[in-house]
């Protein structure tokens, strides 16, 4: 319980709850790993497999057949609800891929096109460890399907209850969203194999995307500059602005739903009744000693990560969310929307007692690949934003160089360089006659 309700820092950041993701100490660890996929190839993936994972696969790559299978083998309304997940998906994404080119005038026959281009290759990474994210397929590849990406390779680690193959769900949503360039390698090896490619395996990418642990990130980061990476994602984190209106036992669930992710997930609740934040507590009892992953929960919810902060009222429980900036945010007040208008800082943001988090993470058309630590203050979501480049595409006739010529020949002197200026000087001579 953290009380700021007679407190007014500047920053309400050191205040609040927040774990500890040293990916600079894991940095160490996946560093010599990303040296031997490097230099090993498959040699080292195996050899990393039966390390971490405990089991070989196969097959480093996974015949699209498998895939096939997977998808046939489905429960019938698992499938109809992964068809569902990925129609809202792809009709969100559909729209953020609506970007036509826009060319600028600036002066008769000077004109700059802003032209967007998709990456050309990208590498999607799943985890599988203490779940199976075969939602986070449709997260990474819708997008990088709609914005145009040609070549996508998935890689989700080996799994020693299925015969050395990824999780059967996330290689059934494969095929449903052809995907067939699958790798059954987990962990930092992961990404190495994508960023650097192995010669007869896997061609290299340009961008690697996707959640992961601790390792998955400092390999990222790692390796970040030889390849883009979308983020050094850590622990997921749900923080809830709530007042009076809000029902204790919905606070409480969804909070639960995010603690049962990771030991390290964080949950926080925000809120100005005192009253309110009792009845979670005693709520949040009750639903830990049901839970089915009711150790990882228990770990989550005691940890440094989670807690309740009471404010004052609802402007100042916005200072405190907004400085937190949650990875996801529900707003359970009453007119929710219009204190949601006053979050500046949040991966997404659920609005009222009718959007869970779980929601989002699933079938409600947004991304559930999502900033986390606070990074969401400047950074965004996983969109088909994450796999185009802007272009500036530069058409200049001679009259509009001649017209904005001696600027740039002005600022290149300023700058000490002058063959910037003589690039320019040598065309407004030639156009002068100078040259003759």
């Amino acid at each position: 319980m953290i009380d700021l309700r007679d407190q007014d820092p500047d920053d309400y950041t050191a205040l609040l709850p927040r774990g500890h993701f040293d990916i600079g100490q894991a940095l160490a660890q996946v560093e010599p790993i990303c040296q031997a996929v490097a230099e090993e190839g498959e040699a080292a993936l195996r050899r990393f497999s039966q390390r971490f994972d405990g089991v070989v696969p196969p097959s480093l790559r996974v015949d699209p057949a498998l895939a096939r299978q997977a998808a046939q083998d489905l429960p019938p309304d698992l499938r109809q609800a992964l068809e569902v997940a990925i129609d809202r998906r792809r009709r969100v994404a559909q729209v953020e891929a609506d970007r036509p080119d826009r060319r600028v005038e600036l002066a008769p026959g000077a004109t700059v096109t802003i032209r967007h281009a998709p990456v050309g290759r990208v590498g999607l990474y799943v985890p599988g460890g203490l779940a199976p994210l075969a939602s986070s397929v449709i997260m990474n590849v819708v997008p990088a399907q709609a914005a145009g990406v040609a070549s996508i390779a998935l890689a989700s680690p080996p799994q020693a209850d299925h015969g050395g193959w990824p999780h059967p769900t996330i290689l059934a949503t494969c095929h449903l969203l052809g995907v067939d360039e699958i790798y059954a390698v987990g962990g930092a090896q992961a990404i190495a194999m994508l960023a650097l490619g192995v010669p007869g395996l896997c061609r290299g990418v340009d961008l690697v995307c996707g959640p992961g642990n601790v390792y998955v990130a400092a390999a990222k980061r790692a390796l970040r500059g030889r390849v883009g990476i979308d983020a050094e994602a850590g622990p997921t984190e749900i923080a809830i602005l709530a007042d009076h209106t809000a029902r204790p036992e919905l606070v409480a669930a969804d909070l639960l739903s995010q603690a049962e992710h990771d030991p390290m997930a964080g949950a926080v609740l925000v809120t100005d009744r005192p009253e309110l934040a009792e009845r979670v507590e005693l709520a949040l009892a009750d639903l830990v000693e049901s839970a089915r992953h009711h150790e990882r929960v228990r770990q989550a919810l005691s940890g440094p990560q989670s807690g309740v902060v009471l404010v004052r009222d609802l402007e100042q429980g916005l200072a405190v969310v907004n400085a937190y900036a949650a990875e996801h945010l529900e707003i359970m007040t009453a007119q929710a929307d219009r204190v949601a208008a006053g979050v500046v800082n949040a991966g997404a943001i659920f609005i009222g007692p009718s959007a869970p988090v779980s929601l989002g993470d699933y079938a409600a058309g947004s991304t559930h690949v999502l900033p986390t630590g606070g990074a969401a203050r400047h950074s965004s979501g996983l969109t088909v934003d994450s796999f185009l480049r802007t272009v500036h595409v530069i058409d200049y006739d001679a009259a509009a160089l001649a017209q904005v010529g001696p600027a740039v020949e002005r600022i290149a002197q300023a700058e000490d360089l002058p063959a910037h200026a003589g690039a320019v000087t040598v065309r407004l001579a030639a156009e002068r006659g100078g040259d003759r």
